[in-house]
């Protein structure tokens, strides 16, 4: 069972008082609880809980202490312990079972809202190293999906730079925070500019065969591949939020953002235009796809904001990002069925 410690800095005069709040807590099942006096009157709170605990008991503390001066709290993720902690059985009051049990075993089945947070902020931010990786990816999908070779593709897919961007915006939009999503949309739409643009001048530079098998599959677009995003969405959403490394799904997710992308700027950089109207075309269905299987994956999880007037907005966010993602998804599939016919 994975575990987690809350440490929480406090005012000494409050901070016993939250000790002694947070020992009678038999709700959320602490595993452990100690505080340590620190220099210049503060109390040091740790709690040991599990990680389907850990978002109820951040939110318990912050609603309690989060507006204390000196307040601070951190989580950390805890590698073992000793002695070995059997599951707890839980007392069920009328508020327990007022849940659903569904709801609260998909809790129980991730990291908290914070964690998730943090994970997918960092993976989403316009830095020197996402640049970096975004150029040196797609250089290498370029180079194999031109000489035909699977394995260097898949290699680029491994790296995958801009699975972040994508979460993160899925995230944003299920959270409704604006922030995050400027965030992403800035980091996302480098990554594809930078990535067309490198396609593009190697399909300048080098002879292009449109007939060869890893450019010619992805110049058409069927239903197929809406199922292939869906899923890879839906795989990178729960990926996160069970706190699996991202580049176990990265392949999986890459799969339908780089090489269609590539595939586009080198069929442009050697004129078949037609052509790169195709893989584009996959490219952004992949991209609709994904972004709205990733909302609705995060919306099951039960991720939302943990303030009421936040969860309200962020509940009407949600509600017409996947209204307008999906209204996206039929124009597609139209447009899809309209070139297949022609």
């Amino acid at each position: 069972m994975a575990l987690r410690v809350i440490e929480m800095v406090l005012p000494e005069d409050i901070g016993k008082y939250a000790y002694e709040y947070l020992r009678d807590q038999q709700e959320h099942s602490l595993m452990g609880l100690w505080y340590h006096n620190l220099a210049e009157g503060e109390i040091l709170v740790k709690m040991l809980v599990s990680v389907g605990e850990a978002e109820a008991v951040l939110d318990l503390i912050a609603n309690n202490y989060g507006s204390v001066d000196g307040f601070r709290a951190v989580l950390i993720p805890v590698a073992a312990s000793l002695p070995r902690q059997e599951p707890v059985e839980e007392k069920q009051d009328d508020e327990e079972i007022a849940e659903s049990e569904a709801d609260k075993e998909r809790k129980r089945e991730r990291i908290s809202r914070e964690e998730l947070y943090v994970n997918i902020g960092d993976a989403a931010r316009l830095s020197k190293a996402y640049i970096a990786m975004v150029i040196l990816s797609a250089i290498v999908a370029t180079l194999g999906v031109l000489h035909n070779n699977v394995a260097v593709v898949i290699g680029a897919m491994v790296i995958a730079p801009l699975l972040g961007p994508n979460a993160a915006l899925s995230l944003a939009t299920t959270l409704g925070d604006g922030d995050l999503a400027r965030t992403a949309l800035k980091a996302g739409g480098v990554g594809i500019t930078l990535s067309v643009l490198l396609s593009v001048v190697i399909g300048l530079l080098l002879q292009v065969d449109p007939t060869i098998h890893e450019i010619a599959s992805r110049t058409q677009v069927g239903l197929s591949d809406i199922a292939i995003a869906l899923a890879a969405g839906g795989a990178g959403a729960l990926a996160f939020t069970s706190g699996v490394p991202a580049v176990l799904v990265g392949v999986m997710v890459a799969v339908a953002f780089l090489p269609p992308l590539v595939t586009s700027g080198l069929l442009i950089g050697s004129g078949f235009f037609h052509l790169a109207w195709g893989a584009l075309l996959l490219f952004i269905t992949n991209l609709i796809c994904i972004n709205l299987s990733g909302v609705v994956f995060f919306v099951f999880q039960g991720i939302r904001p943990r303030i009421w007037w936040e969860a309200d907005r962020a509940k009407k966010a949600t509600r017409n990002a996947i209204l307008i993602w999906i209204v996206l998804l039929c124009a597609l599939i139209l447009v899809i069925m309209f070139s297949q016919k022609s």
